[in-house]
């Protein structure tokens, strides 16, 4: 079972900043000079780290790789197999 979602009030501030939580930067390893992706879809705006973001994207690349392939694997041996054409 998934814990409850937290829900935080921020504060916009006159430069457009806003500040996490401490309890939400530490929960999720966030330290200062992170770099974060904020992403804008039609269920609203999600703040996210940028570890999260690869995570997701692997997934979604994994979905469309059989198991036991690797595609660096594969990438690699074209490579190779061009170097010996040329």
């Amino acid at each position: 079972m998934q814990p409850a979602p937290r829900v935080y009030r921020l504060k916009v501030d006159p430069s457009g900043r806003i500040v996490l939580p401490t309890e939400a930067r530490d929960r999720h390893h966030i330290d200062r000079g992170d770099t974060l992706v904020v992403v804008d879809d039609p269920d609203g705006l999600h703040i996210k780290t940028l570890d999260q973001v690869v995570e997701e994207a692997q997934a979604h690349v994994a979905k469309f790789v059989p198991p036991g392939v690797s595609l660096g694997d594969e990438v690699n041996q074209e490579r190779r197999s061009e170097i010996e054409r040329d």
